[in-house]
């Protein structure tokens, strides 16, 4: 994948050993990724970098992945969304707030994690055209 093409990813995640999983993952997928311990780390990025996805776990102290999506949508309504959650209840509260993100359960095999965010990205490109 050409280092102008590379798709960008901001991940939210406040497991540490979560985090470096799906980051080392993402990244052997051909993904650029920069990764936040949570979302009010991740603001400040939205507004000086440009991401094709935001990557976040629902549940992070300081500011929830929910909220972080929607100051996303202010900050970059370019930028596609996707949660992750290990919370079923939370997965329902995320899915009615925000429609239009993917929301994968935990555990999930790295592999669907990939093939979710490829289709989100996907999705992005033909909304383009």
């Amino acid at each position: 994948m050409s280092e102008l093409h590379q798709k960008r990813i901001l991940l939210a995640e406040d497991d540490e050993a979560m985090r470096t999983y799906l980051e080392r993952a993402l990244e052997n997928a051909g993904y650029s990724v920069d990764a936040v311990d949570r979302g009010t780390a991740a603001l400040p990025l939205l507004e000086d970098e440009r991401y094709d996805l935001l990557l976040s776990d629902i549940v992070m102290p300081e500011m929830d992945g929910i909220e972080l999506a929607q100051r996303c949508n202010e900050i970059s309504p370019a930028t596609k969304v996707m949660f992750i959650t290990g919370f079923a209840a939370v997965t329902l509260k995320a899915s009615r707030e925000q429609p239009n993100a993917k929301v994968l359960s935990k555990p999930f095999h790295l592999r669907d994690l990939v093939l979710e965010v490829e289709r989100v990205l996907e999705d992005k490109v033909s909304a383009q055209l």
